[in-house]
Formats: structure tokens, sequence, C-alpha cells
């Protein structure tokens, strides 16, 4: 397979799992595992988690590594496919807490609005973006997902990225990484893609 089939497969998943973990399904949902690597053993990524525990994550041999590349509101526009955790804001509208442009190749994978637990109250959103308009407290995004329509607010401090190939080289003592990992019936977890820290930028979903 070509680097670049790679990437979109690698991508693919970090989009798909999550909205696919709101459908009835008989597998247990995704685990989302966020922290810092504490070290990588072969095959075996030991991740300290955001909540101090540590977990053991067994990656695929083949496993997708992707990382963010900062972007600026410049680089958003109409017709690209977003992807945005949001967080309501005391107004009653989403706030974009961070936004990401996808590849054309990934147009409409894991469509839709849905819960999220990055913090409480936050939801992801996947669509296509339509009109920007400017508001005081920054840009108003309208996206569609079928046949759907939502906003949300893009402000100035709002960090915007797009993605990136990596490999395991990145997961290195200390990294942030991102995993959705799958919880096997024995309760250990495996994963077949991440997103990992590169140049000082963190996954922030």
């Amino acid at each position: 397979m070509r680097p670049l089939s790679l990437f979109i497969v690698a991508l693919a998943g970090l989009i798909v799992v999550p909205a696919l973990a709101q459908s009835p399904a008989p597998q247990a949902p995704p685990v989302r595992v966020r922290g810092t690597v504490e070290k990588l053993d072969g095959n075996q990524l030991t991740v300290k988690s955001r909540d101090g525990q540590s977990v053991a994550i067994t990656l695929a041999d083949n496993v997708g590594i992707v990382y963010l590349v900062k972007k600026s509101m410049a680089d958003v526009k109409s017709g690209d496919y977003l992807a945005s955790t949001g967080i309501k804001g005391t107004d009653g509208k989403i706030h974009a807490i961070e936004v990401r442009i996808f590849p054309e190749a990934l147009r409409g994978a894991g469509e839709g609005q849905y819960a999220w637990d990055l913090k409480p109250d936050t939801v992801m959103t996947n669509a296509t973006a339509g009109q920007i308009t400017k508001s005081p407290d920054g840009n108003v995004v309208s996206v569609t997902y079928k046949g759907t329509t939502s906003d949300y607010t893009i402000d100035p401090t709002t960090p915007i990225f797009t993605y990136a190939q990596g490999d395991t080289s990145l997961l290195v003592p200390g990294a942030a990484v991102f995993v959705i990992a799958t919880k096997k019936d024995d309760g250990t977890l495996t994963a077949a893609r991440l997103t990992a820290e590169k140049d000082g930028v963190k996954p922030p979903m």
C-alpha cells in the first residue's frame, strides 16, 4: 500500500470510529485514551492518561500514526470538510475548542454531530463548511451534515490544524497522544491508529 493510502486509512479510522460508537453495536464502544507516552516496547505502548493512570495498549503491526500541522482561519474555506470539538457557551451556542481540516479523500467520513468526552457538554461535529461570517466573537461557520445545519464560532484563539502522516518515532516518552482503542473481552486494549504530538503540537481533541 502506498504511503498516501496508508495515511488515508489511518486518518479515516480516527474519524469514523467515534461516530460509529454512537450507534448500537454488539461490540464494546471504542476507548479514547488521552495522555503522554511513558514508553514504547516493541508494539506495547504505555500511556499515562490524563487521570494519572498507566494504560497499556497493544499497537497493530501496521499501526497508522498521524500528527497535526498548524493552520489558520485563512485556510478554512467554504466547502471544506471539517471536524471540530465544540462546547456550548453561556449564550447557548457552540464554540469551537479546536478545528481540523480533512483531505478531500475523507469527505463524509464520520459525518454527524455527537456527544464527545473531552470536557463536559462537548460535541464533535464532522461536516461540510458552508457560509462563514464575521461576528463580535470571531468567525461563525455554518456546517451541514446528513441534511442538518449547525453553526459554531471559531474565535481568534481557537487552534486550527490539518493532518500529516507520522510513524512510531514520534512515540517518545513525554509525547502527547490521542488513541482510539478497542477493549477486548479480557480487558486489554488494542489500537490500529493514533494521533501523536510533533514539534510541540499536541492532539487537542
